[in-house]
């Protein structure tokens, strides 16, 4: 994603929300087994809107790591182009020119970045796609203006979709895809995994609040909703990319059983089983988390298992 700073720092990354009233972290690393591992995360209340968050970083060393942060579903969009035949060094103006009429507002005023969607093989015959990630400069000016006013070093600005990604990529079955989906409050972002790479990202117009909260009838509805609209995409990704099984579907942490992955589970061709986060991640003890923990923090977690991005 977008890189700002760069610096010699503690292993692995931390990363940050700071939303009106709370800030909430994870910090990532490789353990000393190889497995990756959340040294700690949780979240600190703040003063009104963001008051107190520079106090907080300070308390938690916060300028001795790598941080990120991510941008909120409605502050960006990823949109599906043509690769285009350009040395690498001009790749992301080549693609700004693509994108300029899928934006309701103007080029000058976007921050673009690419993610490869690799073919089958360089020679496979097939167009070649990427996802470009565009937000309005203001909102990344934003962000940046948070983390300086808490003297936090930001370093990169993420989003969920590739958050979710590094999460997938620890559950992927040799040579298959993996799709997993999560819900936050209002919606709920699918993605499919394939030998770590992100193939697919689509919203899902349903979220934790109505699976949970809607009377019976209506949230079976949703439910049946979510359903159709997940079999339709997996049936148009397997024509799209037909060297990509998808071994299975995995749904991300609930604060409470919504009864969504039964529901999937008796409604989709593909496997469905719920994401267990300690199955690939070792938790240390300033990272213990209860349910409902691991459903809010479940994009940060992700965020904070960043590697190196690959060069394009």
């Amino acid at each position: 994603m977008w890189p700002w700073r760069r610096g010699e720092r503690e292993p692995g990354w931390l990363a940050i929300s700071i939303e009106p009233g709370a800030l909430s972290f994870a910090h990532g690393r490789r353990g000393a087994n190889g497995k990756p591992a959340i040294g700690r995360c949780g979240t600190r209340a703040l003063e009104g809107e963001f008051g107190g968050a520079d106090r907080i970083a300070r308390e938690l060393h916060f300028d001795r790591f790598r941080c990120s942060t991510l941008l909120a579903p409605g502050e960006y969009q990823m949109l599906v182009v043509e690769a285009p035949n350009v040395p690498p060094a001009e790749l992301k103006t080549a693609v700004r020119w693509r994108v300029k009429d899928l934006l309701d507002y103007h080029l000058d005023d976007a921050t673009i970045d690419v993610l490869d969607i690799p073919p089958e093989s360089p020679e496979g015959g097939r167009a070649h796609s990427m996802y470009a990630v565009a937000a309005r400069n203001d909102v990344i000016q934003g962000r940046i203006g948070r983390f300086d006013a808490a003297r936090i070093p930001l370093s990169v600005i993420e989003t969920a979709d590739t958050a979710q990604r590094n999460i997938a990529a620890l559950f992927e079955p040799q040579d298959r895809g993996v799709a997993l989906l999560h819900f936050n409050p209002g919606h709920g972002l699918l993605t499919i995994n394939f030998r770590g790479e992100l193939y697919l990202s689509r919203r899902i117009d349903a979220g934790m609040d109505q699976l949970l909260a809607a009377p019976g009838p209506a949230r079976d509805e949703a439910m049946s909703r979510v359903a159709l609209e997940l079999q339709r995409t997996f049936d148009h990704f397997d024509r799209q990319f037909r060297f990509v099984a998808v071994a299975k579907l995995l749904v991300g942490p609930e604060p409470a059983d919504s009864g969504i992955v039964a529901h999937l589970a008796s409604n989709l061709d593909v496997p469905v089983e719920p994401l267990r986060l300690q199955e690939a991640l070792s938790f240390g003890a300033e990272a213990s988390l209860d349910r409902e923990g691991e459903w809010r923090l479940f994009h940060l977690i992700g965020a904070a298992l960043r590697g190196e991005e690959k060069a394009l």
